[in-house]
């Protein structure tokens, strides 16, 4: 089963992968984890597409992604969501309980009910989750990630932002990273291993 790609329109591509974190998507556990170079990730209560808040401290036991983004991002975003929805979908009853959550870079648009129906276009294992705008420069910080307002010729904006996904292990300890638009067979492989297949 395919999911379809939802572009979402705005007048400037402007998604770009940080090198900072880039390496760590190569080493999917194996030999030194992340951790030991500096940390990534941190606790998070953030507002769910699906209702109620998402309590970091509640995933404990249960390997789960992280993605930023926002929704009017032309194409790194859906395109990221799209390959991680067909990869959960073919992981079959391993990736079950796994879960992605998609952290929005623009919660001045991405309200919990614009990230619920964009989300809708994916599995259902995706939540959207929505910061307040002092909860995302603390994320910002944990994560470290990087995210910029750009203006459009049009008078609006898009948002310039980390294309990756953190992939973080059932103690909440980041073990690796999935590049955007990485191989297919790449990306399975490190899903495989992050959920002990």
């Amino acid at each position: 089963m395919k999911y379809v790609r939802v572009f979402a329109v705005a007048a400037v591509a402007g998604a770009v992968a940080l090198g900072a974190v880039a390496w760590f998507g190569a080493g999917l556990l194996h030999n030194s984890p992340p951790s030991a170079v500096f940390e990534i990730g941190g606790p998070f209560v953030l507002a769910s597409s699906k209702g109620g808040v998402v309590d970091s401290k509640l995933l404990q036991g249960k390997p789960y992604a992280v993605f930023f983004g926002f929704t009017h991002c032309p194409e790194v975003c859906p395109t990221t969501l799209n390959d991680m929805s067909n990869s959960l979908v073919a992981l079959g009853d391993a990736a079950k309980d796994f879960r992605v959550f998609f952290i929005t870079v623009d919660p001045a648009r991405d309200t919990v009910e614009t990230m619920k129906d964009y989300v809708s276009n994916f599995d259902p294992r995706i939540d959207a989750l929505v910061p307040t705008e002092e909860q995302l420069k603390q994320l910002v910080s944990d994560f470290r990630v990087y995210y910029a307002k750009v203006p459009t010729s049009d008078g609006g904006y898009t948002m310039d932002h980390t294309a990756t996904t953190f992939l973080f292990d059932r103690g909440g300890k980041l073990v690796g990273t999935l590049a955007y638009d990485e191989a297919e067979d790449a990306r399975q492989a490190k899903l495989k291993r992050l959920l002990g297949g």
